[in-house]
């Protein structure tokens, strides 16, 4: 099987970041689609990603390190797994909900059709596994019966939360009034011993449909940053320009890299990426000289595949067992992510 057909070189992920080429999966916070976390962490890890990031779940956990080892045989290369996290509430990790029965027999259904992740079925409520929070429902239904439901973590149980799930980072979603929440869920890790690559710190301009400057956001990370140095942890810093909207289209891109730009000199010390609206056009908008550390691709990278994952698991095989859908899937995944990972060629 190719791997990596149209990469000159691998880096590890550390040496990645070093050179602006790290580029990070992003499968969802939320999201608990188990069949197809397995096989988009198989396909996107064939194709060179450095990091996986899933929810901080261990069905979700071991859903990837399936598809993780799958590759690992087959190539001798494995991305780093990354858990997401959150110090309070946060987009990132809800899920919208609707009792269906009381949806008026003449209603259209704009909710199913604006779906990415298509939980929503025909006159059915959202399924809780395939729904990853984007929040695109909340607005459609004319008649406000969609509402989001959050969840959260036992802060002070985190850190024995990880030593069970035992990943290579963990990402930590904040915000700036968030700093209570993020000073317990540190003292959580700090009782316990964890061996982690990075601990990354993801905030960005957008929250709950309040924008923040990016002075208020550099701000909070150099509190975040002084937390991480105090308990001897590696950061790195994720720049969340539009959340979970990087496959509505071209326009979003723009978002991720004007924050960039905007925080790349007042952001603290620690390798600063771009994510949130970012797609295949997000590369184009940087000059090329402009070197962030690398990219998440989330919203984008999922819905590329999606076709592909449903047809797979229509066919009631997984997409690593069905070889004509294995050959399209990692070629489309290739073409998102080598030219990030070629950038430092």
């Amino acid at each position: 099987m190719a791997i990596n057909a149209g990469l000159t070189q691998r880096l590890s992920p550390e040496e990645s970041l070093t050179h602006g080429c790290w580029v990070k999966l992003i499968c969802g916070a939320s999201n608990q689609d188990l069949p197809s976390i397995t096989d988009l962490c198989a396909v996107y890890s064939m194709v060179g990603v450095h990091c996986i990031d899933v929810a901080a779940n261990p069905a979700v956990v071991h859903a990837a390190r399936l598809g993780l080892a799958w590759v690992e045989e087959r190539s001798g290369y494995r991305p780093w797994l990354m858990v997401s996290l959150s110090d309070g509430l946060d987009v990132h990790f809800r899920k919208a909900w609707f009792d269906p029965t009381h949806c008026p027999p003449e209603c259209k259904r704009p909710c199913q059709h604006v779906c990415p992740a298509e939980a929503i079925a025909e006159w059915a409520a959202v399924d809780p596994q395939l729904c990853y929070g984007c929040g695109r429902c909340l607005p459609a239904c004319s008649y406000g019966l969609i509402k989001e439901q959050d969840y959260s973590f036992n802060l002070e149980a985190v850190g024995d939360l990880l030593v069970t799930l035992q990943p290579d980072a963990v990402e930590i979603h904040t915000a700036p009034d968030h700093d209570q929440g993020f000073d317990v869920l540190m003292g959580s890790l700090d009782k316990v011993s964890l061996s982690l690559q990075r601990l990354a710190v993801s905030c960005g301009l957008e929250r709950r449909g309040m924008g923040m400057v990016p002075e208020r956001i550099a701000t909070t990370l150099w509190r975040r940053h002084a937390r991480l140095r105090h308990s001897g942890f590696r950061p790195l810093w994720q720049l969340d320009g539009k959340p979970m909207s990087g496959d509505i289209g071209a326009g979003t891109a723009r978002s991720a890299v004007k924050l960039w730009r905007a925080m790349n000199s007042i952001a603290p010390p620690g390798p600063l990426q771009l994510a949130g609206g970012t797609n295949h056009h997000t590369l184009k908008h940087l000059d090329c000289q402009e070197r962030p550390a690398g990219i998440a691709f989330g919203g984008a990278a999922r819905r590329l595949l999606m076709p592909l994952l449903r047809e797979a698991q229509h066919r009631g095989i997984s997409l690593r067992d069905w070889p004509e859908g294995w050959e399209r899937a990692t070629t489309l995944a290739q073409v998102l992510v080598a030219p990030w990972i070629n950038r430092s060629c």
